[in-house]
């Protein structure tokens, strides 16, 4: 690639991805594709997933953007053409090696500069992806090395929320959501593929510990409630003491969380997306800080909140932290007051502020290459 010879004005961005409708990812970047600067950047949408013209999330997406391309029967070789020669400055794939990828796109370059971002919580490990974007939490400097990218890191989380979610008013009880009135609600709504034996022994613990207490968990399906209840009661805790949360609207879920009393995290994997719900929501979470991107998203979306008290870095810290919240009703309310004061005044939930920063890490990569370097760390300041 020789580098054009006049600076745009604007960069032309585009976002590839299979899940333009609703799915977790575009929950959370939904509002920073509405924020975008129009006079620094056009925004195109490659899609390669169902064509699901009719979801509520999608038409959302094509008023969003300002080009919006349904791609799915075009090949990756046809795509990357397609991408250039529409002028893409920088492609940005929201798939990584999730279902129904299509890295061959970018292995054959769809534009000078390709970011991985959001939908896959690790490094790609190809040559041909330029960036990550990350946050000093999520990779600090010391692990950069792992990566094959060079990072786009923004300086508080590198996660973008949507802070115009409504979340109902308190709609729900917990007798409606088979809870018990009274009793604490420890909470944990994440995928279930999640969950390994070393988060499980402990919350076994913590409901032996705080009497009267029960583990609200997501429904996935009946063999894995089956199974949990087994690995329950083969740990000395009645099984009725599992309590599975069904599918509800959307809306429903936000509002539900607020019957819960304290989420707790998995760690090998943490609660990503789930985890953003149960902040927004006002529901605090005790995490640890595991090595992978993956295990420390949470951390930073608790620094981001200012919340880096409910971060843990041992399993054994962890769950004193839990049992000690479990049993200080007067501690645990002023984090959760806190929680609630810092959601419309902190970074986390702060989407302008966000894409601002994001913004600012595409026109530094951008300047980057037009001056004929090769791809080094960029980092954000606030």
């Amino acid at each position: 690639d020789s580098s054009p010879l006049v600076m745009p004005s604007r960069l032309r961005i585009g976002y590839f991805s299979a899940d333009f409708h609703g799915h977790a990812v575009m929950t959370l970047m939904i509002r920073m594709l509405e924020l975008h600067d129009r006079e620094r950047f056009e925004v195109f949408a490659y899609s390669f997933g169902p064509d699901k013209s009719d979801d509520e999330m999608r038409v959302r997406i094509i008023e969003a953007v300002d080009v919006f391309k349904d791609i799915r029967h075009l090949s990756d070789l046809d795509v990357a053409k397609l991408s250039r020669e529409d002028g893409i400055d920088i492609a940005v794939d929201l798939m990584g090696y999730t279902k129904n990828h299509r890295m061959g796109i970018f292995a054959y370059r769809a534009a000078p500069i390709q970011v991985g971002y959001l939908g896959y919580p690790g490094t790609t490990g190809a040559d041909f992806m330029d960036y990550t974007v990350t946050d000093e939490v999520v990779v600090p400097e010391g692990m950069r090395h792992h990566y094959s990218e060079r990072v786009i890191q923004l300086p508080h989380c590198y996660m973008a929320t949507d802070d115009t979610r409504l979340v109902p008013e308190d709609t729900l009880t917990r007798c409606e959501m088979g809870l018990p009135a009274d009793g604490f609600v420890f909470c944990s709504f994440v995928n279930s593929y999640k969950i390994s034996p070393r988060e499980f022994d402990i919350w076994m613990r913590l409901l032996l510990a705080v009497e009267g207490s029960v583990l609200w968990l997501r429904e996935a399906n009946d063999f894995c409630a089956d199974n949990l209840r087994a690995e329950a009661e083969a740990r000395g805790v009645d099984s009725s003491r599992l309590v599975f949360a069904g599918h509800v609207s959307l809306s429903d879920h936000l509002a539900r969380h607020r019957l819960a009393d304290l989420f707790l995290d998995t760690f090998a994997s943490n609660a990503h997306s789930t985890a953003v719900d149960s902040l927004w929501s006002g529901l605090p979470m005790v995490t640890k800080l595991g090595e992978g991107l993956a295990a420390r998203v949470s951390g930073s979306l608790l620094h981001a909140i200012g919340l880096a008290e409910l971060i843990t870095d041992t399993d054994e810290a962890y769950e004193a932290l839990a049992l000690g919240l479990a049993g200080d009703p007067d501690r645990l309310g002023l984090i959760k007051q806190t929680l609630l004061d810092n959601r419309f005044n902190s970074p986390l939930f702060d989407t302008e502020r966000f894409t601002r920063h994001l913004e600012q890490g595409y026109w530094t990569a951008y300047e980057g290459y037009f001056a004929g370097n090769p791809p080094k760390d960029v980092c954000i300041d606030d």
